[in-house]
């Protein structure tokens, strides 16, 4: 353990405080700090500073390659942007489903739209794929409600818009919870 003398020049371990020791009354010792302030200290809170210490780089650098973490190493995965594309994409619209849609109403062209939907959900549970695209295009809005009141019929599948820098808003993406 240090012994103090009145006079000393000492810091503070965990501050950035330095000073001069003013009185020392048992455990306790009385620093008037470099910037005129006279704080109270114990014993083991403070060090004596003996001279100037001389540092080289050599040493610095020595310090800092004992503190630095070594670098993990990365892993063999996937590019992000790889990871989270979907495994299954499903255009609804309706030139994609049928090859002629003359003579069918709005409301038998969404039915099948709606049971194709139906239909590839029912499969990529099946198969166990977790993420899915339904392409819906924009239009007046009315298949991509079907299909989020669809969605919603399910406990196990959450649905949000798919990514917009590559569907824009015509598109929904479902994730599919595989062990509920």
């Amino acid at each position: 353990m240090a012994v103090f003398k009145v006079g000393d020049k000492v810091e503070a371990i965990d501050d950035l405080i330095s000073g001069i020791v003013t009185s020392i009354i048992g455990n306790s010792i009385s620093v008037l700090c470099d910037d005129g302030f006279t704080i109270d200290f114990e014993v083991k809170e403070l060090v004596v500073i003996t001279g100037s210490i001389q540092v080289s780089n050599y040493e610095v650098a020595q310090v800092k390659k004992e503190k630095e973490l070594p670098k993990k190493r990365k892993p063999l995965s996937s590019k992000p942007k790889e990871r989270n594309l979907p495994k299954m994409e499903v255009d609804l619209h309706i030139n994609q489903l049928i090859k002629n849609s003359k003579g069918l109403g709005n409301y038998e062209m969404l039915n099948l739209q709606l049971e194709t939907a139906k239909r590839q959900l029912e499969f990529a549970m099946s198969k166990r794929i977790q993420k899915v695209v339904f392409i819906h295009g924009v239009g007046e809005g009315v298949l991509k409600e079907e299909l989020r009141y669809l969605f919603n019929k399910y406990d196990n599948v959450k649905h949000y818009d798919a990514d917009y820098q590559k569907y824009g808003l015509g598109a929904t993406e479902i994730y599919i919870y595989q062990n509920v």
